[in-house]
């Protein structure tokens, strides 16, 4: 299961705005944007934890040192001040993503482990650049205040942990059929993903 969404995943490292980001060719303002979009997401990911630790499906994923929306407020905090709140707003495409993981919480376990593999998962391992991106080119402290999202403190040995987490979804306790249609979300879940990569990108235009 774990190989059949690596096309998704090379679309979204190769999107327009995030090889702009990434290229260092956008400010922090395009970088303040984007981890706003992450909270709202990240939100509807952790805003059903409680009540899915319990699930069969959903429950052995739910694991606290992967938690980000607190990281997320506190560089939401460091990047746009302490009434960050009052200035935050979903771009449409984000607000269908975070509505589908809601969806996914509420009526379909399977389909909520593909939107926290996706995104986990892509976090913790490319996540890692962005991370180097905005340390080098926004002078932000390495693993301080502004990147607090993409490190994950409670995971002592990621590549150990990425195993594990691959090998709990391969074993994914559902049928064929289900596991096909998890894999189907995993796609959903990147198409998403980079719809709010393109509305970014609208927002954001490269300077010619």
């Amino acid at each position: 299961m774990t190989t059949a969404s690596h096309a998704a995943h090379t679309e979204v490292k190769n999107s327009t705005f995030m090889s702009d980001l990434l290229g260092g060719r956008l400010g922090v303002a395009a970088y303040r944007r984007y981890t706003e979009q992450l909270w709202f997401v990240y939100h509807a990911l952790e805003s059903a934890s409680e009540a899915l630790v319990v699930d069969p499906v959903t429950g052995p994923f739910i694991r606290p040192e992967l938690a980000r929306t607190a990281a997320l407020e506190r560089d939401l905090c460091h990047l746009g001040g302490p009434d960050w709140r009052a200035g935050l707003s979903a771009l449409p495409a984000t607000r269908a993503y975070a509505d589908r993981v809601r969806w996914c919480a509420r009526e379909w376990p399977g389909g909520y482990v593909a939107h926290h593999y996706t995104r986990y998962l892509g976090d913790l391992s490319g996540g890692q650049i962005v991370r180097g991106t905005a340390e080098k080119h926004w002078g932000f402290a390495r693993k301080g205040d502004g990147v607090r999202f993409y490190v994950f403190e409670a995971i002592g040995n990621p590549a150990a942990f990425k195993r594990e987490y691959r090998a709990l979804l391969d074993a994914l306790p559902v049928d064929d059929l289900e596991k096909q249609r998890v894999i189907e979300e995993c796609r959903h879940a990147f198409a998403l993903n980079m719809a709010v990569f393109r509305e970014l990108g609208r927002e954001f235009p490269l300077s010619a």
